[in-house]
C-alpha cells in the first residue's frame, strides 16, 4: 500500500469521525434493537485440538478458556472443514467464512507449475518496519488473499470508522485475520519484537516506540521452562518428558527445564528465534496485545463504531510439533496459556467493560499424535517419506508409458503431473491420471488419491473426505493429484536435521475438530451446543450480530440457536 493510499485511508477515517457517523451504535437505530459490541475479540490458538481442552478441563482457571466454555456458547463438534488443515488455510477461513478454494490460501506455501515457490503472504513490495534484515522474499501483505474478511465489510458498513487490529507470532496468523483494511503486527524472530510492514503504515506509532524502548522482549532471556503446577499427579494424564522421538529445536531437549537463549551471553538470534517455540512466546504476544489495546484505545472507537481485535497465539503449534499433543510439554503449555488468557481477558474487561465485549475463541487446526504413541496404542501408524512414494510411482509410470519423471514435484497436498509430456506422447490425460492414482494407492501409508479431472468436473465420491478435499482444492494453484495418507500416518522427509515429530494437515477428525466458543451475554445464549459446526460459521454469525454484510465468499451458516432474540433453527 503506497503512502498516498495510506494517507487517503487515514483521511477517510478522520472525516468519518468528524462527521460523527456513530448513529448505528444506538439500540433504537439497529435491527432487533440490540446495539452491537464496542469490541469483538477473536482469539485463535494455533494447533489446538478440541480434545486437549476436554482432557484438561478440571485444571483450567475460571476466566481463561472456561470463561468461554462455561459462560459462552461452546460448540464442541466444530471443525476446520477442509482437507489441508494448516495454519494459513485455517486462519483464512475464520473471518472470511470461506473455504480455501475461494480464499486462494491453499497452504502455508505452494509452488507454481514451473516450480516457483510461493509463500501465502508473500509481497516483496512491503518490508518489515523494525529494522529486521529483509530479502526479496521477506516482504508480506494480504496480497494473495482473494476474499474479503469481516473487518473489511465492517469498515465499509461504517464508512471506514470501524478498525481491525491483528497480532500473531506468525505473519500468516496476523495478516490473514486483518484482511485488506486492518492493521497487522507479527513477531520478528530476528529481533523478538512485534512489528508491522510498509503495507500497513510508514512507521510504527509512538506507543510502539515507547513500549520497545524498555526491551520487554528480553525479559525471558535465560529463564527456564519448568512445570507450572506443583502437584505431579496433575500431569499423569500426559506422557512423561524424555520421549525418545521428541525433536531438538534451538537447543531445546526432550526434558523439561531447558533455558531460553542457552549458548548466548546476551539476547541474540538463538534466543529470539526460540522465543515463540515455548510458553514465553504466548506471554510476549499477550503483553504486546495489551500495549496495542491501550495505545490505540481499541474498543473506545472515537466514532462509536465496533472495533475488531484478533490475537493468534502461536506457541502451542510449535510445542505440539516438537513434542506431540500427548506430551507433558503440551499439557503444561496449555495450562500456562490458560492463565495467560485469563490475564488478557481481565485486561480487556478493564479497558472496555465486560458487557461491551463479544469474545470468540477457536483454532486454525488440530493435531495428530506422534506415530510412535499411536503404535503403542495398537493403531496402524507410521512415517512415510513422500519422495520415496513419488519415486516408486514414477518408476511404475515410466514402465507403463515410457515417460520418465511423470510426477515431477511434490507440493502442498500432493503432486504435479507432466501434462506436456503426456500430450507429446499422444496419450489421454485422464487415462494417465487414473494409472498414477491407482499406483499411488498401492504405496505404503496412502489412503486416497484424487485426480485433477475428478476435481475439475466435481466427480468426487459422496464421502466426507472427498468433500473436504474439494473445498481445499483451487483449480489455478493446486496440485494435479491430491494424496492423502492413512489415519495416524505422517508424511516426513528423510533428513539428517531434526524435524517435527508429528504434524497436521489431513481431513481426519484429530486435525479438523477444533474449539469454537462465543461469549457475550447481550448477544449469545450460554450453553454447550453439540451440533456439527464449522469455523466458516463464525464470520456470518458475527456479521449478523454486527448488522453488516457477510464477507464476499462466505459459505458459512449463522449459528442462530446461540443468538439472543433469535428463534431456534436447524442448520
Amino acid at each position: 500500500m503506497s503512502s498516498l493510499m495510506m494517507n487517503a485511508r487515514r483521511a477517510l477515517i478522520a472525516a468519518a469521525v468528524c462527521l460523527g457517523v456513530a448513529s448505528w451504535v444506538h439500540a433504537a437505530d439497529v435491527p432487533g434493537g440490540v446495539a452491537p459490541p464496542k469490541l469483538v475479540v477473536v482469539v485463535v490458538i494455533d494447533g489446538l485440538p478440541q480434545e486437549q481442552l476436554q482432557k484438561s478441563y478440571d485444571l483450567l482457571v475460571p476466566n481463561g478458556f472456561r470463561r468461554l466454555m462455561d459462560k459462552g456458547a461452546w460448540f464442541s463438534d466444530a471443525h476446520q472443514a477442509h482437507a489441508f488443515t494448516v495454519t494459513a488455510v485455517g486462519h483464512a477461513t475464520i473471518l472470511s467464512g470461506a473455504y480455501p478454494y475461494q480464499t486462494g490460501i491453499i497452504g502455508n506455501d505452494w509452488k507454481t507449475r514451473d516450480g516457483k515457490y510461493i509463500y501465502n503472504t508473500a509481497d516483496s513490495a512491503h518490508k518489515y518496519l523494525d529494522g529486521t534484515p529483509a530479502t526479496e522474499d521477506d516482504g508480506v501483505s494480504p496480497k494473495l488473499l482473494q476474499a474479503s474478511l469481516l473487518g473489511d465489510e465492517l469498515r465499509y458498513a461504517t464508512n471506514n470508522a470501524s478498525r481491525t487490529f491483528s497480532v500473531s507470532g506468525k505473519d500468516r496468523g496476523a495478516i490473514l485475520m486483518a484482511g485488506k483494511s486492518g492493521t497487522a503486527y507479527m513477531l520478528s524472530k530476528k529481533t523478538g519484537r512485534f512489528t508491522s510492514t510498509s503495507y500497513y503504515m510508514d512507521k510504527h506509532p509512538t506507543w510502539w516506540e515507547s513500549y520497545y524502548a524498555k526491551k520487554p522482549q528480553d525479559q525471558w532471556f535465560h529463564q527456564r521452562w519448568n512445570l507450572l503446577l506443583e502437584d505431579p499427579k496433575a500431569y499423569q494424564r500426559a506422557l512423561p518428558d524424555g520421549a525418545p522421538w521428541a525433536a531438538v529445536y534451538n537447543n531445546m531437549t526432550s526434558k523439561m527445564g531447558y533455558m531460553y537463549g542457552l549458548g548466548e551471553v546476551t539476547p541474540g538470534p538463538i534466543y529470539y528465534n526460540m522465543l515463540i517455540a515455548g510458553p514465553f512466546g504466548d506471554e510476549a504476544t499477550a503483553e504486546f496485545s495489551t500495549a496495542l489495546v491501550k495505545g490505540e484505545s481499541i474498543g473506545k472507537n472515537p466514532a462509536g463504531a465496533t472495533d475488531i481485535l484478533t490475537v493468534s497465539f502461536s506457541s502451542h503449534d510449535y510445542i505440539n510439533h516438537n513434542f506431540g499433543p500427548e506430551s507433558i510439554q503440551s499439557m503444561d503449555h496449555l495450562i500456562r496459556l490458560d492463565r495467560t488468557l485469563a490475564k488478557f481477558f481481565d485486561m480487556i474487561d478493564g479497558q472496555v467493560g465486560r458487557d461491551n465485549v463479544l469474545s470468540v475463541l477457536t483454532a486454525d487446526h488440530g493435531f495428530m499424535n506422534t506415530p510412535e504413541y499411536s503404535t503403542a496404542r495398537g493403531f496402524d501408524a507410521g512415517r512415510v517419506d513422500p519422495s520415496d512414494t513419488r519415486k516408486a510411482v514414477n518408476a511404475l509410470a515410466e514402465k507403463k508409458f515410457g515417460i520418465p519423471n511423470l510426477v515431477p514435484q511434490h507440493m502442498t497436498g500432493g503432486w504435479t503431473i507432466d501434462y506436456a509430456a503426456i500430450d507429446a506422447k499422444g496419450l489421454k490425460r485422464e487415462d494417465v491420471e487414473n494409472f498414477i492414482a491407482a499406483a499411488t494407492l498401492e504405496q505404503p501409508g496412502i489412503a486416497f488419491a484424487f485426480t485433477r479431472s475428478q476435481l475439475e468436473r466435481g466427480q468426487m465420491p459422496s464421502t466426507r473426505v472427498a468433500t473436504l478435499v474439494q473445498r481445499a482444492w483451487h483449480r489455478q494453484f493446486a496440485v494435479d493429484l491430491v494424496v492423502i495418507q492413512k489415519p495416524f500416518y505422517y508424511f516426513q522427509a528423510k533428513r539428517n536435521t531434526p524435524q517435527a515429530v508429528c504434524s497436521h494437515g489431513t481431513p481426519y477428525s484429530y486435525d479438523t475438530n477444533v474449539p469454537l466458543m462465543i461469549q457475550g451475554n447481550r448477544w449469545i445464549k450460554p450453553g454447550r451446543y453439540a451440533q456439527y459446526t464449522e469455523t466458516v460459521d463464525i464470520a456470518p454469525t458475527l456479521a449478523q450480530i454486527l448488522n453488516t454484510r457477510v464477507p464476499s465468499a462466505s459459505e458459512g451458516k449463522v449459528l442462530t440457536n446461540a443468538l439472543t432474540g433469535v428463534g431456534d433453527s436447524v442448520r
